[in-house]
């Protein structure tokens, strides 16, 4: 399978229609479309390390979920990071392609495993078809819940803004959500469970009467990198994972 032929392949189960507007992914480097594609390296995020190790353990391809090019490059100068590492992954022939929020929408994708992981039951997409919104099993006090929302992530922290509700009705969106708070209050949430929420929404949540849990990026989207990889292994690519997260709480 060459790198044309693998992109066509995940873009058929991973379209672009369903990624936001805003969105940059896709196929983001390929210099050499016609490369036949034995090992891929998947990650959330195109860092140095994984571009180094891309280059060092001979992998043809990286899959990662956040885009490796996110806004416009206006120049290729090795002064800059982003198109430093563009130009090494030309050099070696190392394709990159990222699917982002399509794979946040997807059925099965980001947030309705980050649901099955949480024990949110009957999940359905809300805020542009990215979050999902659902039930647990039983209603559970706000900081029982959030203790099970750091261990099943393992998560180092999470932080909680407590509405004083109960918590039954659960709404998750991975990575940053606090775009979509308005939202997940319009479909009847009564807590809220996101990546990314910042200091002036979690201060507002009791005001606006929802419970809100910011677990960290990284850990409500990171597994997603496995679906990848079983992807990639049923088409016959070797595929390996590398931790990107270098992210550390002291």
């Amino acid at each position: 399978m060459t790198v044309y032929e693998l992109y066509k392949h995940l873009n058929t189960l991973i379209p672009s229609s369903l990624s936001c507007e805003w969105d940059n992914d896709g196929l983001m480097c390929c210099p050499d479309g016609s490369r036949k594609v034995h090992r891929a390296l998947v990650c959330l995020d195109v860092t140095n390390e994984i571009v180094e190790a891309a280059i060092s353990g001979s992998y043809d391809v990286i899959v990662s979920h956040h885009p490796f090019i996110f806004r416009g490059l206006k120049s290729l100068d090795e002064g800059d990071f982003i198109p430093k590492r563009a130009m090494a992954l030309i050099r070696e022939g190392i394709s990159v392609m990222s699917f982002h929020t399509r794979l946040d929408t997807l059925s099965g994708g980001v947030n309705d495993k980050l649901s099955e992981i949480l024990g949110i039951k009957n999940a359905v997409p809300f805020g542009e078809g990215i979050g999902r919104i659902g039930e647990l099993d039983k209603e559970s006090c706000l900081f029982d819940f959030a203790k099970s929302v750091k261990d099943k992530l393992s998560a180092p922290t999470v932080a909680v803004a407590d509405a004083k509700r109960p918590v039954l009705k659960v709404a998750v969106l991975g990575g940053s959500g606090k775009d979509e708070l308005f939202s997940a209050i319009a479909a009847g949430a009564d807590t809220y469970v996101s990546g990314e929420l910042g200091h002036h929404t979690l201060t507002d949540a009791p005001d606006l009467g929802i419970n809100l849990i910011e677990a960290g990026h990284f850990y409500t989207e990171d597994h997603i990198c496995k679906m990848l990889c079983d992807t990639l292994c049923s088409l016959g690519i070797a595929a390996d994972y590398l931790n990107s997260n270098k992210i550390s709480v002291i």
